[in-house]
């Protein structure tokens, strides 16, 4: 078998929050005409509330980097005391108003102020190449959101949470671990980016197949430095067929239909989802749950679907964290059910977490 064959039927079990085939982005795009996305349990991506004010923001992480923000306040929230925050982190190659925004606007009416963010390179925030993974600066952005909130005056600075969605949930850990302000942090359908690229879902995938895919980013690497044409990888499928596995279904009915696909100005529909090839290796040297334990005792809270496909990473980090801890099974869920469905998203539970341990002590 060819090398490049090889490569490209092992990165088809790899990836973002996103895990799908697709090594290079598909030549058509957008939904079928004839498909109709799967609306039940009231998924309301795009969910708007007369209960709350949405204002864009923009700030600077310690890399002088543009990271861009809804800031999401209840109406009626008196401005001339401190109130709790939370933090909301988009999935892995989505942008925030992909879930993110739906968390925000849900928590603000429950009376958080809340601020979505679009992770670096993502989105409306800057860096360049687009669409580049960096753990590091994805974790850098969640201590820049505390910076911006920390210093609003409506705001009490020790009184800030983060919930973060799919991939962010992992980059979230890593920023909780060095930044002891994000005094409650939740996770929902979480993945650990490190582990499912360097080992795929339920370890599938081989160490000579990470090899082989190392090999190949290593090389693109020649080809982009040269001037050649950037290479993405992994991200939702553009098209489904007989052979499309439950994953790629699943992902597909997100971000390829209009119950949640978003296309943020300055990309494309064919871009939307997909990391850089020879960025996204940058992975298998992310491990967010080493040292987890010392993120105690501020509180960590676990939610994942009863039938999630990435439910095994929750289920890690809960075994590593230390006190108090919570693992919370949503009955009946998958993955990307948590995205989108607000009948089966557990707010009452994330409010009662927050209130909780973001009260005045």
């Amino acid at each position: 078998m060819k090398k490049k064959s090889i490569i490209t039927r092992v990165l088809t079990v790899i990836a973002l929050g996103l895990l799908l085939s697709a090594t290079i982005v598909a030549s058509k795009t957008g939904a079928s005409d004839a498909y109709t996305p799967d609306m039940s349990n009231g998924a309301d991506n795009f969910y708007k509330s007369n209960k709350v004010t949405m204002k864009k923001v923009e700030f600077k992480n310690q890399y002088n980097m543009k990271v861009a923000g809804n800031l999401f306040i209840p109406k009626g929230l008196k401005k001339n005391t401190k109130n709790p925050a939370i933090i909301v982190g988009h999935p892995m190659g989505a942008v925030k108003e992909q879930s993110a925004n739906l968390y925000a606007t849900k928590m603000a009416e429950r009376g958080f102020v809340t601020l979505s963010l679009d992770l670096s390179f993502w989105g409306e925030s800057e860096g360049h190449p687009r669409n580049a993974v960096s753990p590091d600066i994805y974790a850098e952005d969640f201590s820049a959101a505390v910076d911006f909130l920390g210093t609003r005056p409506f705001v009490d600075r020790d009184r800030i949470g983060v919930l973060g969605i799919c991939g962010s949930g992992s980059f979230a850990i890593s920023a909780a671990k060095i930044d002891p302000r994000m005094k409650a942090i939740a996770t929902v359908s979480m993945y650990d980016m490190g582990a499912a690229n360097r080992n795929g879902l339920k370890h599938s995938q081989t160490l000579e197949q990470r090899k082989k895919i190392l090999e190949e980013a290593a090389e693109q690497r020649y080809v982009e430095f040269t001037g050649g044409k950037t290479k993405y990888t992994s991200g939702t499928v553009h098209e489904l067929n007989e052979n499309s596995t439950a994953i790629e279904r699943e992902f597909y009915d997100f971000y390829r239909t209009p119950r949640g696909e978003y296309t943020p100005k300055g990309s494309s529909p064919e871009l939307t989802t997909h990391p850089t090839l020879t960025s996204n290796v940058k992975f298998m040297n992310f491990y967010p749950f080493e040292d987890i334990e010392t993120i105690s005792p501020r509180p960590m809270l676990f939610i994942t679907g009863e039938n999630a496909h990435s439910r095994e990473f929750s289920e890690d980090a809960y075994k590593l964290a230390g006190e108090p801890k919570e693992l919370y099974i949503v009955p009946g869920a998958g993955h990307v059910d948590l995205y989108d469905r607000v009948n089966l998203i557990p707010f009452d539970k994330l409010e009662s977490f927050f209130k909780e341990n973001l009260k005045k002590k």
